[in-house]
């Protein structure tokens, strides 16, 4: 019964079909988006040389999430969920078609490429917050925690193993076959969405435009748990994300080769799906706030260790740490806010998470580079993970509502 309840708890999949199509659907377009990735971030090379056009995938993705954002959730909050999806889903498969084709005529110039793939993130800004709200209808709120594991290991599965088949795919089919592909697992999301009930926003619809955007924003500054949870996060990867730091990494401790760079994120992957695997044990815990804070400082305790480390398999073994402690912390993020938000705002605060999602690495990044070009890889790296500890310990004194948060909120 001990080991049964460490373990990845997948009651959600049998006692749901509806969840189980879901999953099953989101995972299958999360490992086409990841090889979709490989092929865009291949062919810009092939065709620049450049890797200020490489460089410029990611802020292609980047920036529809947080300029839409806000706007997007508050959008989310007013119609019915269930069909809004269904349409954002169906504008990425297009995105996605349009890509194959260009793949296998071959005649659109990057900045073209670039469009396709801002058009395709501009239907994920609207689309993600929309998906998220699913869970609290789907599941019962003891199964919450669970459910956010499930999507925890199908996200790390795709990040683990997506790259990899997409760089085989190009290689044997072609970025045009990639493309199709990727299009093509659209249609098992387009199914499970398909098959859900409608999911009209409970209680008051929000206002339109700038107004249902404030009131979101009041949600959140008058609700401590869900503002920490998010601030901590924030946080936690402003300071010390290290992923800009590893080709410096790599070239000081492994000779620059480029067969180890891939190893830096393969170990914090595989920390995220050995997380996973045993969510169980902090899945089942009644304060997913402390668990939370615990999972943060964890991180950047890891990342300060990575950067200390001489040894270059133990730094690996340390990255390892930090993804499972990502993966804790990201999975209890998620509890606290489909737990603790009124249904009638979870598009709205589900922006918001969207957006500390996708901004807070990128920034990370960013800042870990520009220390390391004023001092050093080590130095960035301890000073990330020490600041990110501090950090914590600040939200952890000051939100006692977040510590109190429990998986059963009175009231809600």
């Amino acid at each position: 019964m001990g080991l049964r309840h460490t373990l990845l708890d997948v009651t959600p999949l049998r006692s749901s079909p509806q969840f189980r199509r879901l999953w099953i659907g989101q995972a299958l377009s999360g490992f086409g988006s990841q090889m979709t990735l490989v092929a865009v971030m291949f062919q810009i090379w092939q065709m620049t040389g450049s890797t200020a056009w490489t460089g410029a995938v990611g802020l292609a993705q980047a920036i529809p999430l947080v300029v839409l954002g806000l706007l997007a959730g508050s959008v989310v909050d007013r119609v019915d969920r269930r069909r809004l999806c269904l349409i954002t889903a169906a504008g990425q498969a297009g995105c996605s078609l349009l890509l194959a084709v260009q793949g296998f005529a071959g005649h659109l110039p990057p900045a073209g490429i670039l469009g396709l793939v801002v058009a395709h993130s501009c239907f994920g800004a609207v689309g993600g917050p929309a998906s998220r709200t699913f869970i609290a209808h789907l599941l019962p709120k003891h199964q919450v925690a669970a459910g956010l594991a499930l999507n925890r290991i199908s996200f790390g599965g795709a990040m683990l193993m997506g790259p990899a088949l997409g760089g085989l795919i190009v290689g044997g089919l072609g970025v045009g076959g990639c493309y199709l592909i990727d299009a093509l697992t659209f249609a098992a999301a387009l199914y499970a969405v398909f098959g859900l009930p409608p999911m009209s926003p409970e209680g008051e619809p929000a206002r339109p435009g700038l107004r249902g955007v404030l009131d979101g924003l009041a949600f959140l500054a008058r609700a401590p748990a869900v503002r920490g949870a998010l601030v901590t996060d924030l946080a936690a990867t402003v300071l010390s994300m290290p992923v800009s730091l590893f080709p410096l990494v790599n070239a000081e401790r492994f000779g620059g080769d480029p067969r180890t760079l891939g190893l830096f994120l393969t170990a914090m992957a595989v920390g995220g799906v050995v997380a996973s695997v045993f969510s169980g044990t902090f899945t089942r815990l009644p304060r997913p706030g402390l668990v939370m804070l615990a999972g943060s400082a964890t991180w950047g305790a890891a990342l300060a260790l990575f950067g200390l480390s001489a040894d270059p398999w133990a730094g690996l073994a340390f990255l390892a740490l930090a993804g499972a402690a990502d993966t804790v912390a990201v999975v209890s993020r998620s509890t606290i806010v489909q737990l603790h938000t009124p249904n009638e705002l979870l598009g709205r605060v589900g922006a918001a998470e969207q957006i500390v999602g996708q901004a807070g690495p990128d920034l990370g990044n960013l800042r870990g580079g520009l220390v390391a070009d004023a001092t050093s890889g080590a130095a960035a790296l301890i000073s990330g993970g020490l600041l990110c500890l501090g950090a914590v310990a600040v939200v952890a004194a000051t939100t006692p509502d977040l510590r109190r948060s429990a998986t059963e909120p009175a009231g809600t």
